[in-house]
Parts: C-alpha cells; sequence; structure tokens
C-alpha cells in the first residue's frame, strides 16, 4: 500500500511543477493566477479572467491536459506548454463561460470499491 501512496504523491508533485511552469508563463503573459490545493489534496491554479471570475485550472495527468472545465474547448494538452499558455490566456481573456466549473477527475478508488462488494 505504500507503493500506491508514493506513486500518487510523485503524481501530485508532478501535476504542481506543470502547474508551476504553467503559472510562470502566463505571470509573463500578464494573467492573474494562483498556485492552490484544493481541500481534497489536488494542486490548481486559480486563473483570473477578464471579468475578474476565477476558475480553477487542473492537471489530468494520464490524458496530459490542462483543464478547467468538462466541455471538449476546456482543455489542452501540457505536452507543448507555450499553445497551452496561449489557448488559456484566450480563454481568460474572453471570459470564463457562465455557470458551475465542471471537472473531468475520477476517484478510481470509488469505482473499483462498486465493484468489489
Amino acid at each position: 500500500m505504500r507503493n500506491s501512496q508514493t506513486i500518487k504523491e510523485q503524481q501530485r508533485a508532478y501535476a504542481e511543477r506543470l502547474l508551476v511552469a504553467l503559472g510562470e508563463q502566463l505571470g509573463a503573459q500578464g494573467v492573474p493566477h494562483v498556485l492552490v490545493v484544493t481541500q481534497d489534496g489536488r494542486p490548481a491554479l486559480d486563473v483570473t479572467d477578464s471579468r475578474c471570475r476565477v476558475r480553477r485550472v487542473f492537471v489530468h495527468l494520464p490524458f496530459c491536459w490542462f483543464y478547467w472545465g468538462d466541455q471538449q474547448n476546456e482543455r489542452v494538452s501540457f505536452l507543448q506548454m507555450a499553445v497551452a499558455v496561449d489557448r488559456i490566456e484566450e480563454a481568460a481573456q474572453e471570459g470564463w463561460a457562465d455557470g458551475e466549473q465542471g471537472d473531468l477527475s475520477v476517484d478510481l478508488n470509488k469505482l473499483l470499491d462498486a465493484y468489489r462488494g
């Protein structure tokens, strides 16, 4: 069990490094942001749009995405950081979509628990 925790810790640290790199580049473009950790322990970047609304940008490691919602136009690959920075900057300038922010995270432990019993 300790190995799986170590893997989770490594994944969290990698996601945080990606967000720090994203934040540095967004900052150079003048996009307001703050690195945060959510209540469930996930690192995120709070990015403020042109209307002073905040959205959280998360990392989805299995699909190599930065995402700020659950719609197709609310995610971008982190494998091409310059493209990701441009896309997130553009989305923040246009203003985040109205309504509640969707989430792409899936708790695989809950799925496993459902099939164990």
